[in-house]
């Protein structure tokens, strides 16, 4: 073998690059002394880019195809070598493979609350996350801005920095959109499009573009969202003193709890005179109130002593025809509850009527 082809033997002819790790961006094509045979076949396949660098400035990009590496199709590396046609040895150049497909999946979040001002709630701290895709649209840029000459670039290395992007767009987008925060979770497709359009300029800068961009959840702080979760169950609550008036009356319906009789009777009945009150300790306003009829009075009874016997008892009327009959007079002996002992009728106030308004019995003989 001449020494012509130990030297051919020596270079690859053959330049290509599988990747099945996911996440890498940029791989550079590895080979002792960056020495590329001339006339090689470079292989780029679907998603991926070509990008070569000779003597530290970018030559040519080249997209998915097959490629036999001569000067004819490489205008820009000619130019720069000032090559013939017939020249035949290997030149030194470096050779960097790039994924142009996209990178799903990539979380974004709030490091620190977004302080907005709520039409309603007024000043308001707001935290949220998501995902998103990138993917490169312009390798020359790409390799100038953000790789140089990282011979194996991933994606990792690239996202905190896009990160820091999207929460500072999504912080304007979100203080100048002035949607209500009650409003945001019916509206985060159309926020995640304002986003996503305030971003693409920054990262079109680095030779990317953000294809996919989701807002998973907006929240506000703890302490608010459990007052929120109050004023919630005000609202479902409804009327709030017949709410506390059936509470009461759950409470006193159970009378082997000492607790809930003692709320039912004395908590309930105070927190619902108490709550009557109007919104903010405004006093309400006082309902139309009609007294119920008061009792009828009782009837005194009375019992009657003659003869060593008593009768009785009887009512007024009863003793206003006994009066007529003759069977109850002046001196007849009465008795009342609540009256300390036997007294004739004439003594007691309200039989001493009877007798002035009941006609004395007739004469005998008419």
């Amino acid at each position: 073998m001449g020494i012509l082809d130990f030297l051919t033997g020596e270079f690859i002819d053959v330049i290509h690059w599988v990747d099945d790790t996911r996440d890498t961006m940029v791989w550079r094509f590895e080979r002792e002394g960056h020495a590329i045979k001339y006339g090689a076949k470079l292989t780029v396949r679907e998603g991926q880019a070509a990008v070569f660098v000779h003597e530290g400035q970018l030559a040519d990009v080249f997209g998915p195809g097959l490629y036999q590496l001569e000067t004819n199709n490489m205008p820009i590396l000619t130019t720069l070598q000032h090559w013939d046609h017939g020249f035949r040895s290997p030149f030194k150049s470096e050779i960097y493979f790039l994924n142009t497909t996209r990178f799903t999946d990539l979380k974004w979040g709030t490091k620190n609350p977004v302080t907005c001002r709520d039409p309603e709630f007024g000043p308001v701290r707001l935290r949220a996350f998501g995902t998103y895709a990138m993917r490169i649209v312009d390798p020359a840029v790409f390799m100038r801005e953000i790789v140089g000459t990282d011979g194996e670039f991933t994606a990792d290395e690239i996202s905190f920095q896009i990160r820091n992007v999207i929460v500072q767009e999504f912080s304007r987008v979100v203080a100048g959109a002035k949607i209500p925060v009650l409003d945001m979770a019916a509206n985060t497709a159309d926020m995640g499009k304002l986003v996503a359009g305030a971003i693409d300029p920054l990262v079109a800068a680095y030779g990317l573009s953000i294809p996919e961009f989701y807002i998973e959840n907006i929240s506000l702080p703890e302490e608010v969202e459990k007052v929120l979760d109050q004023r919630t169950s005000m609202g479902i609550v409804g009327d709030l003193n017949r709410f506390l008036q059936f509470n009461a009356a759950q409470a006193m319906a159970q009378p082997g709890s000492p607790m809930g009789t003692a709320m039912g009777m004395g908590m309930g009945a105070g927190m619902g005179m108490n709550m009557a009150a109007g919104p903010w300790g405004a006093p309400a306003p006082a309902a139309a109130f009609t007294p119920p009829p008061p009792p009828p009075p009782v009837e005194l009874v009375w019992h009657l002593a003659a003869n060593g016997q008593t009768t009785g008892p009887f009512g007024r009327a009863q003793l206003a025809a006994m009066i007529t009959a003759g069977g109850f007079t002046r001196a007849s002996l009465v008795w009342a509850p609540g009256q300390e002992g036997w007294k004739p009728a004439a003594e007691v106030p309200d039989l001493e009527a009877l007798f002035a308004t009941t006609p004395p019995p007739p004469p005998p003989g008419v």
